[in-house]
């Protein structure tokens, strides 16, 4: 069995890489990205590509076509991957999340590939003020990020027949420790709030709901989708990822960050105007199909592993919303000194290494590592 995971440099791929590792032993495991977070490592024992065969510092928009050589399996996170991004850059995350996700989708199924899992996203509900959105639940997608998953739902729908299946798994917020740990999420963001200030700020009345699910369990949910049959779902299934348990409103998962982190303060702005992203969700879906697979990790433990993972790390920085933990900051940063340009493509500058040194490093390169 060969499995390619595109997008396997960021915050979600060390945990389904290790995953689909203890789950495949014996699986060929491909990872394929760009590398804007590779060097976003967090208190990691040791580089987590170590477990995979094969990586491929690519492009989704330029996919090598041999990456797809003898792939039974694509598991798509690959993706411009907030909503601050997704403003940042409308029509670059446009073209990487919906037209580049399609395109490739269309070169695993000629290639051969019988299952594509693709990472959307429950911020498609948009804001629902009513009952808990189900996958027949109309969508309301209100930012562009959550508009290009909607798109490439759509497009894979097209695609899907009985030798190639297409599973969209619209995960609920992620959250949780990771090798390559963002804080630009709303739990990560409360524990890390608390550990550097003392004290979490809401920036809403607190009331807006939100689902969440721990990485480790996205990693779950993924590995049940990678080898799901026909009668699992059939050709093309969009399925919620995630849990009931797991809907929260925004001030319940600060007050719970604070009782496990004692002498947080929290702050509520009561005056705050409606946020517009608000919805809960029905997961009963999900622990129908996947009854072995729906998450186990709890909020408490969610929780303490990110505590234990900061303090491990030394964690002390009060402006952390502005540093490398930050993905937006991060393109910032690259494209501030250069080496990305509008399109969030790489510029190339091999100019800047002496003839000498570029024959030596093509030399002396790893085989397991491919442009």
């Amino acid at each position: 069995m060969k499995i390619l995971i595109t997008g396997n440099l960021g915050y979600v791929g060390p945990s389904v890489m290790r995953r689909l590792r203890w789950r495949y032993p014996d699986a060929m495991l491909v990872g394929m990205d760009l590398g804007y977070f590779a060097h976003c490592l967090t208190d990691a024992a040791a580089v987590p590509e170590s477990g995979i065969d094969l990586q491929y510092f690519a492009d989704v928009r330029r996919v090598p076509p041999k990456a797809l050589d003898g792939v039974s399996a694509v598991v798509h996170l690959a993706a411009i991957s907030n909503d601050p991004m997704g403003k940042a850059h409308a029509e670059v995350t446009l073209d990487v999340n919906y037209r580049a996700s399609v395109a490739l989708a269309r070169q695993a199924k000629a290639a051969g590939v019988a299952s594509f899992v693709f990472a959307s996203s429950c911020s498609v509900y948009g804001f629902a003020s009513s009952e808990a959105r189900t996958e027949s639940s109309e969508v309301n997608p209100l930012t562009e990020y959550a508009r290009s998953k909607v798109l490439t739902e759509v497009g894979l729908a097209e695609l899907a027949d009985d030798s190639f299946r297409t599973t969209c798994l619209r995960f609920a917020t992620a959250c949780g420790m990771s090798d390559r740990l963002r804080l630009d999420l709303v739990l990560n963001d409360f524990v890390a709030s608390a550990l550097s200030t003392g004290r979490i700020t809401v920036l809403s009345d607190g009331t807006p709901w939100r689902p969440l699910i721990n990485v480790l369990d996205m990693a779950r949910a993924i590995e049940w989708a990678v080898s799901r049959d026909l009668r699992s779902g059939g050709r093309h299934l969009v399925v919620n990822a995630g849990s009931n348990q797991w809907n929260y409103q925004i001030r319940e998962l600060a007050n719970a960050v604070a009782a496990a982190i004692p002498g947080t303060e929290v702050s509520i702005n009561q005056d705050a105007p409606p946020d517009k992203r608000s919805y809960r969700v029905d997961f009963s879906l999900f622990s129908t199909l996947a009854p072995g697979h729906v998450p186990e990790t709890d909020l408490a433990e969610t929780v303490q592993g990110l505590r234990t993972g900061l303090e491990s790390m030394r964690f002390n920085n009060a402006n952390f919303r502005d540093s490398s933990f930050s993905r937006l900051k991060v393109l910032e940063g690259l494209r501030s000194q250069g080496l990305l340009n509008g399109a969030l493509e790489w510029q190339r500058r091999d100019a800047d290494v002496p003839e000498a040194s570029r024959a030596g490093l093509s030399a002396a390169g790893p085989r397991s590592v491919e442009r």
